[in-house]
């Protein structure tokens, strides 16, 4: 894992299965940015998810570049269809998602899924 206040940033699908099991391990919420280098609202948003992780250290930011080794497979398996796209998880449930670059929306999210009690 990252240290706290971190984004863990993914390269392979290996280091992903590897990151995303520590981090539904951790039962944090996990907030997922699935993004691109071609993205030009990626590259504008990249800042802020990196700010947002600072802010909450009791939740776990991984990024995936869709077009680095296979990660685009993962992407497939969360149905993401555009860049960015943000996934919300919380011990391996998807909980939420948000399509663009929607700050208070994420915001918002991000507050209402890391307080709600694992069922």
């Amino acid at each position: 894992m990252a240290a706290e206040g971190e984004v863990i940033a993914v390269h392979s699908v290996a280091e992903w299965t590897e990151k995303l099991k520590a981090a539904n391990e951790s039962k944090k919420l996990i907030v997922i940015d699935f993004t691109a280098r071609w993205c030009p609202p990626c590259r504008t948003f990249a800042p802020i998810f990196d700010e947002l992780a600072k802010k909450n250290l009791d939740v776990v930011f991984i990024k995936v570049d869709v077009d680095e080794d296979d990660l685009n497979t993962v992407a497939e398996e969360f149905k993401v269809q555009a860049m960015p796209t943000i996934i919300f998880m919380k011990e391996g449930e998807v909980k939420d998602t948000v399509v663009g670059d929607k700050r208070g929306e994420i915001i918002a999210k991000i507050e209402k899924y890391k307080t709600v009690a694992a069922a």
